[in-house]
């Protein structure tokens, strides 16, 4: 049983650690107004006086957050609202994020300029009250476990630390012109890579070990009761701070600005759901469900608006595309537990079906069907293809599935590739495929034309994101109808345990096949949209992975992370599976494998997702529940949850 206490790291006066931690996020905020390098070649132009730019405004809003926690925790009349738990640990966790800002900042100014020379007065202050505000924060009274056994890695991987610079001299020893060159130099960064992460992996182990931070369950207090209306106004209020938050990712305009933007994202998160503003949030949002349901939908319709181009919202109706099918996913991953890794081939089935039906002059089939006979076409087609694959398969469970799944993925591109004439058929035009798909015209609204709308011109990508928001708002209700259905429980009891499932009068295979149909209509429904958006449908589109989004890797990544049976997790894992190598481009041969990276970290740290239920996490978490007292109730088990 973990038992916990409340008592600082680095053993300050109480007065003197509150004044650090208020001087430092003082200084990081500060910093903005000053410039933070001399030149402009550095991404988004910190060379001025009092003009925000770029990484500034992050600066600014960890600076800020930090204080405001800082005096919230301190019981400061009109603030209390903002730390309803009164824990430093999000304090310290805010003080993290202006650390991290300022640590990355410094680092990208010194390396993409070359030296510490290039930092301007702002800097030095950025990288001096990032440092001061987490020593602050240290010293103030932390929930804490009572021990934590250090834990150390297998030894064996410590040989990678002499070895990346024997890789290192090995690979600049070889000339250029050597044929083996390439592969010495690709060995080499590998190593040194390996041996990073075993490093830090092994530094965390030790902070962790020192820091000992955890959870004190102390009851929340009774919140302050508000007039209806004014709990309207905080939940409307939250979804507009939501929708400024993902519009400033969206709209990053290089990636040194989108990698500061995430390492302080993740820990503005942790730190508002460790003071306990998420939760009180949360519980607004049930007790106005339709309230909450309306600004979600309206804070996401929004979006175009906000925009004076159709830059960024392709990349926004892109992101709807693979979330949509990411959620169909879910229902043959989260709740039935059948592993498809083939998954993407629907998505391609419901593409192709619409783009032959829909005048395309490149398709054999010369029909123009209206746009509602061409999403049902696309979806019918791909509910038939997931019947006619699930039949003779759904027998088979686990790896076999997952095997067999992974064939049809295969299968499909394939024989769309073969379907050219030549050596088949001609009907997708095999590698060509199906180009000049037409827009898509509603009662005579053309969707591949600007149009104004409350005095603001919306795009043609305009258009359709606000068609995919309302087809991810159809896949939405259908997925949480049925999860809450007597059907969403026979597929999660199925999951857990098919044979007990079985032995207790579910009909296991039809069930999992009405999944699998279920799961391809959806993506079906997707897929037509798609193959408007895009213009041209391709079998190169639909693999099993890549290095964007969308392929079955990265959808079934997007189920994991987000968080399996729920409707948020892949929503959220979808638009960061997508977001991030967009934005990483800028590390272009690095770009898979700092992804890669960054995956193994986030689901290091949270393998049951992002936004997981209560039986997943159960899961993961059930060995470290602590058990009841004598006479209270049983405890919730992942039997029971």
């Amino acid at each position: 049983m973990t038992t916990t206490e409340t008592a600082p790291v680095i053993p300050l006066p109480a007065r003197a650690a509150t004044t650090l931690t208020g001087l430092g996020a003082l200084a990081t905020a500060a910093s903005a107004a000053l410039p933070w390098t001399w030149t402009s070649d550095f991404p988004g132009d910190l060379t001025y006086t009092g003009a925000p730019a770029g990484l500034q405004w992050l600066a600014i809003a960890a600076g800020v957050l930090t204080l405001v926690l800082l005096l919230a925790t301190q019981g400061t009349p009109g603030l209390r609202w903002a730390a309803p738990t009164r824990s430093n640990n999000a304090v310290l966790l805010a003080a993290t994020g202006a650390l991290a800002v300022a640590a990355y900042s410094v680092t990208a100014i010194t390396v993409e300029l070359g030296g510490l020379a290039n930092l301007e007065p702002g800097g030095w202050i950025l990288a001096g009250g990032g440092l001061l505000t987490v020593l602050g924060a240290l010293g103030l009274p932390l929930d804490r476990r009572t021990a934590v056994p250090v834990r150390i890695l297998d030894k064996r991987l410590f040989l990678l630390l002499p070895a990346a610079p024997l890789g290192w001299y090995g690979a600049h020893a070889i000339p250029d012109d050597q044929p083996v060159a390439p592969v010495m130099t690709a060995l080499s960064g590998a190593l040194a890579i390996a041996a990073g992460a075993v490093l830090l992996l092994q530094l965390g182990h030790l902070a962790n070990s020192w820091l000992r931070l955890g959870k004190a369950d102390r009851p929340l207090p009774p919140p302050r009761r508000l007039p209806s209306w004014v709990e309207v106004l905080v939940i409307i209020a939250a979804f507009g701070a939501g929708l400024y938050a993902i519009t400033f990712g969206i709209d990053t305009e290089y990636g040194e600005l989108f990698t500061g933007y995430l390492l302080l994202a993740a820990l503005v998160a942790a730190a508002l759901t460790r003071s306990g503003l998420i939760t009180r949030l949360r519980t607004l949002t049930v007790q106005h469900r339709p309230v909450t349901t309306g600004a979600a939908f309206a804070a996401a319709a929004s979006f175009p608006f906000t925009q004076s181009s159709d830059q960024y919202t392709s990349v926004a109706t892109n992101i709807l595309i693979f979330a949509t099918v990411a959620l169909g996913l879910n229902i043959v991953v989260g709740l039935a537990g059948l592993l498809d890794l083939g998954y993407v081939a629907f998505l391609g089935v419901g593409a192709y079906a619409a783009a032959l039906v829909s005048g395309s002059p490149a398709s054999p089939i010369h029909v123009q069907f209206p746009f509602w006979a061409a999403m049902l076409t696309g979806a019918a087609v791909s509910m038939v293809f997931g019947v006619l694959i699930g039949a003779p398969t759904l027998r088979l469970r686990g790896d076999y599935l997952a095997i067999v799944t992974l064939g049809f993925g295969e299968i499909f591109r394939i024989t769309m590739l073969n379907l050219n004439g030549t050596t088949g058929p001609k009907v997708t035009n095999g590698s060509n495929g199906i180009p000049r798909i037409p827009d898509l015209e509603i009662l005579g609204f053309d969707l591949g034309k600007p149009h104004t709308v409350a005095g603001i011109e919306l795009g043609r990508f305009s258009n359709y994101y606000l068609l995919m928001l309302l087809v991810t708002a159809l896949v939405v209700l259908v997925f949480a109808r049925v999860g809450n259905s007597r059907i969403g429980r026979a597929w999660v009891a199925i999951r857990e345990d098919e044979t007990a499932a079985e032995a207790m009068g579910i009909n296991g295979f039809r069930l999992k096949l009405l999944a699998f149909a279920l799961g391809a209509c959806l993506a079906g429904l997707a897929g037509t949209v798609q193959a408007h958006v895009s213009y041209t449908v391709t079998p190169d589109q639909y693999t099993f992975a890549d290095a964007l989004p969308p392929n079955s890797a990265f959808l079934l990544a997007a189920v994991i992370l987000g968080g399996m049976g729920t409707i948020s997790g892949p929503l959220v894992g979808a638009t960061l599976l997508f977001l991030i190598p967009k934005k990483l481009e800028f590390l272009s041969d690095y770009q898979l494998l700092a992804f890669g990276a960054a995956l193994i970290v986030l689901m290091r740290v949270r393998p049951e997702g992002l936004i997981p239920n209560r039986r997943r996490q159960l899961e993961f978490h059930e060995a470290a529940t602590p058990a009841p007292p004598t006479g209270e109730p049983t405890a919730l088990t992942k039997a029971g949850a």
